[in-house]
């Protein structure tokens, strides 16, 4: 990498990375926010809000990068134009590749770190995600306990506080324990405390009755109580049961699944999302040469390229918004992927071939004009 090569390169790489860290932060801010109400009002920790923020990085990171290397290498070439550095390095005697060549080299850092994320990086933070939620789900149940709603802990537990003051105690307790669908019983209690006996929680409850429908005599039965204590394990989800969604799982997996041979929408969506793990990290590419054929073609004026500069990002929009519909048409019916990969490489190519080629064609072009007309 020559001097000036480094130049132009570093002034991308600038770019793009404050472009970069400033959508992934402003997208990450957004994310920590629909968790700090397990902070506030569920009583989580701090360091268990933090694993799941940091979890989160990977997931944003994938949307912005793309985007951050199209915005940053267009401003860098158009402000390359506009204090006539381009049009000094070309009258110098440049060629096209020669212009592009930082770019390119972005575009394939950048495209090789999309591969990392899409291959390893994202499905491994967003199962650990999922997992801390389980987690969270099954065995942190003060979590789940929201004052002034019925809180639904599991298909055969509801839970509803009235009110749980600074020190985590609960008032006003309702509980309808339905695992027995002929004798539900209904659990109430002044106060209660979530505790953890031997790494179990259990609700403890002081003060209240335990009622049960009795079918056979048609009658309700009340016991009253001084301390009552109920088992939450008994009504979690059995180890293992969660099944991995499609963002979850690894390459192989979406590709050549176990469990999903019996169901065809489930096997057409993991298909679509293994396809679209290898294709996104070329949108990398196909936006930096969409940037590179909007600035790079035709002559360079130096009074702005504001035209060109719109033209590019519309469409980057358009690629985005196609590659959306592409995504959910394809997980309706497998047969539409290939338009996925339309939609990514049909620009790479065509801005490769413009970046490359567009300027000699546009010179012969303005060379013939002339000849032609005084031939009329």
């Amino acid at each position: 990498m020559n001097r000036l090569t480094r130049y132009i390169f570093r002034q991308c790489a600038g770019a793009t990375l404050f472009v970069t860290l400033g959508l992934t932060s402003a997208s990450w801010l957004i994310q920590s926010l629909k968790l700090v109400d397990l902070v506030v009002n569920r009583g989580v920790g701090i360091g268990l809000f933090l694993e799941l923020a940091v979890l989160s990085l990977p997931q944003m990171l994938a949307l912005t990068l793309p985007i951050g290397c199209f915005v940053g290498v267009l401003f860098s070439y158009n402000k390359l134009v506009t204090d006539s550095e381009l049009v000094v390095m070309r009258a110098c005697g440049l060629s096209q590749n020669r212009l592009a060549r930082p770019a390119l080299i972005l575009a394939a850092i950048g495209t090789a770190a999309m591969f990392s994320l899409s291959v390893y990086f994202l499905p491994a933070s967003k199962n650990a995600f999922k997992d801390l939620e389980f987690q969270i789900h099954n065995q942190i149940a003060s979590v789940l306990l929201q004052e002034g709603t019925f809180n639904t802990v599991s298909d055969t537990l509801t839970i509803y506080v009235r009110a749980r003051d600074a020190a985590g105690r609960l008032e006003g307790l309702l509980i309808q324990d339905s695992r027995d669908k002929t004798k539900p019983v209904t659990l109430t209690a002044e106060q209660g405390l979530i505790v953890q006996v031997d790494n179990t929680p259990r609700v403890l409850m002081i003060n209240g009755t335990r009622q049960i429908w009795d079918p056979e005599k048609q009658q309700q039965e009340v016991l009253t109580f001084d301390r009552y204590s109920l088992d939450l394990n008994q009504f979690r989800d059995a180890p293992g049961a969660r099944i991995l969604q499609a963002e979850e799982r690894f390459i192989p997996d979406l590709f050549f699944p176990t469990d999903a041979d019996n169901d065809p929408v489930l096997r057409a969506h993991l298909l679509t999302e293994g396809n679209n793990r290898l294709i996104s990290p070329i949108y990398c590419l196909s936006f930096i040469l969409v940037a590179l054929a909007a600035l790079l073609t035709g002559e360079l004026n130096r009074r702005g390229q504001t035209k060109r500069v719109l033209i590019a990002f519309a469409i980057v929009a358009a690629l985005e918004a196609t590659s959306i519909s592409f995504t959910n048409m394809s997980n309706r019916n497998t047969a539409m992927i290939p338009l996925m990969y339309l939609n990514a490489l049909l620009p790479a190519v065509v801005g490769i071939v413009l970046v490359l080629y567009g300027h000699r064609i546009l010179r012969r072009r303005a060379v013939a004009a002339p000849v032609s007309e005084a031939a009329a």
